[in-house]
């Protein structure tokens, strides 16, 4: 069976447990009893271990057989937190209250099957209940059965046509399935839902602290997907007749006090739809500079740049490393009474109180150029362009950063030093960069070790990693051995590194000279600049971040270095 837990707290006596028990069948909630008689539920099911030879499990220690719990059905199991699980031949229903029979004797009735009770702490069984039968397994259930109520069939994707979408969208079934998508994305600090369909199933994936993680979805709710789709776009007000072309949209929800944008975007694929979500939560507390994760260096360098009267200051970055909150905190920074900012951004991240901001809406005909050229004429002191996307923004970001304005914008490099040559790239004139440039920050997102399941890594391991990689590897290397807190992912949260890279007189210089962006890099390292590797080894030394972590996140990196040692 398993481990099992042992007295570690105090007992109740046989005359609490009679008065829990009655207040139970007389339709009392089992917590609030607990506690009126200052009684923890470990105490409780101590007591009744002790007492009336009841087995306490420890789930995680006991092999779940999914097989065994899809037998029952999920409405009962949820609703009354009933955990079925089979050990050594015998069968046990585990639950928290032992005193509520109605759920077992229901559950036998319906299958058959013989459950001696077990106990274990309710928040448990919850959670091994969802992680076995899957997300919203309750209303997946309700949707086969009001679709078999209703005589609603899902034909394959080439029928669709023949479904009417709208009606079934509105099911209550598909609705609630879509509000648990979204809860559970905001709830596990996800920033991406995908949804994917494939031949024989739809799959869900949550991308949380920058990797995605799969969510527990039955094969047979691929039926269904036509009306899943069709209800997020009715939510986002988009055509649900139309299947053939991407379409995009958002929706706005409150949870639990939080406001959050959700960015929809639907692409046609092979097996139907497919559907990306872009979480975007508007509550987030706006960090300043030094919340962000800047190393002391950095941050005073960063401080002081971003104080200058006119220049364009980039932070570059792949989709995702936190660009935009970066660009904020330097707004934050510098936002006071004498300075006038205007941003121009796509979409809107937060909003910021004493700062004009701009939407962009391509269908409207209002682009990054067409705005900032409007801009310019409403005398901003400092103008934020959400991203430099092609030469016309570009040229106008230099027109405006040389006639006396500070211009902030975003590009997608994948260092600091290839910032300069993608603007030659583009089209702008080498001489117009080198006068119009102040700084370039490159910038990841690393993985913090989840402080729950945090363990040191064996001594001889961390041997093996100081042979290759040398004074990087600290005396003392950790990671996360996984739990629930974190998924199982043995990471929790995400903070900044730092590429910082000063266009001194030097590298202007260099820049009207045609240099490589590696005799860039080679300049602004003697200058004081320090990789995105050098900086996350800050992480690495305060114990927080794994070396696997570092080698993820920086491995383009460690490629260039790999090539200029092969020269």
């Amino acid at each position: 069976m398993g481990k099992f837990g042992e007295g570690q707290s105090e007992l109740c006596g046989l005359d609490t447990i009679e008065r829990l028990r009655k207040g139970v069948l007389e339709g009392k909630s089992l917590d609030e009893l607990l506690l009126n008689e200052g009684i923890s539920e470990q105490q409780f099911h101590n007591s009744l271990s002790e007492h009336n030879s009841y087995m306490k499990v420890d789930l995680d220690s006991v092999q779940i057989d999914p097989k065994f719990i899809s037998r029952f059905p999920a409405r009962i199991l949820l609703e009354r937190k009933i955990l079925p699980i089979q050990s050594n031949g015998d069968s046990f229903a585990v639950v928290s209250n032992p005193f509520e029979l109605a759920g077992i004797d229901e559950l036998r009735v319906l299958t058959g099957i013989d459950l001696e009770i077990a106990l274990a702490p309710k928040a448990e069984i919850s959670r091994f209940i969802k992680e076995n039968l899957g997300l919203g397994a309750d209303t997946i259930e309700s949707m086969f059965n009001e679709a078999k109520e209703s005589g609603l069939v899902f034909l394959r994707n080439e029928d669709e046509d023949d479904v009417d979408l709208a009606e079934a969208a509105e099911g209550a079934s598909i609705i609630r399935f879509v509000n648990q998508i979204l809860t559970e994305a905001i709830e596990m600090r996800a920033t991406d839902v995908h949804i994917e369909p494939f031949e024989d199933e739809i799959r869900v994936r949550y991308r949380i602290d920058g990797v995605l993680q799969a969510a527990i979805i039955p094969a047979e709710v691929k039926q269904f997907q036509p009306a899943i789709v069709s209800r997020l776009k009715i939510l986002s007000h988009l055509d649900i007749a139309e299947k053939r072309v991407p379409q995009d949209g958002r929706i706005k929800i409150i949870l639990s006090g939080r406001e959050v944008d959700v960015r929809v975007s639907i692409i046609p694929m092979l097996h139907g739809e497919a559907v990306v979500l872009r979480l975007l939560d508007r509550s987030s507390v706006l960090l300043g500079p030094e919340n962000i994760g800047m190393g002391k260096r950095d941050l005073t360098v960063f401080r002081e740049i971003v104080k200058r009267p006119h220049g364009i200051i980039l932070v570059t970055g792949p989709t995702g490393s936190g660009k935009t909150t970066t660009l904020y905190a330097a707004l934050s920074h510098i936002n006071d009474v004498d300075r006038k900012i205007v941003t121009i951004e796509d979409p809107i991240e937060y909003q910021l109180h004493g700062i004009n901001q701009i939407q962009v809406s391509n269908k409207r005909g209002l682009t990054f150029a067409r705005g900032l050229r409007s801009v310019l004429r409403h005398d901003p002191d400092v103008i934020l362009v959400g991203e430099i996307r092609d030469l016309e923004t570009a040229e106008i970001a230099v027109q405006a950063s040389l006639t006396g304005h500070l211009v902030f914008s975003t590009l997608h490099t994948n260092d600091a030093p290839g910032a300069l040559t993608r603007l030659v790239d583009m089209g702008v004139e080498p001489y117009l960069v080198a006068s119009s440039l102040e700084a370039v920050m490159a910038q990841r997102l690393i993985r913090l070790i989840c402080p729950n399941c945090k363990a040191q890594l064996p001594q001889k391991d961390i041997n093996a990693l100081r042979a290759r990689y040398k004074e990087m590897i600290p005396e003392k290397l950790y990671y996360g051995s996984g739990c629930k807190q974190c998924s199982g992912s043995g990471y929790m949260g995400r903070t900044g590194i730092f590429e910082l890279m000063i266009v001194s007189e030097d590298v202007r210089t260099l820049l009207l000279q045609n240099a490589t962006p590696r005799d860039i890099r080679k300049m602004a390292m003697g200058q004081g600049m320090r990789s995105l590797r050098q900086d996350a080894i800050r992480y690495l030394n305060e114990g927080i971040t794994s070396f696997e972590e570092i080698l993820r996140v920086t491995k383009d990196e460690l490629l260039v270095i790999s090539n200029e040692d092969e020269e």
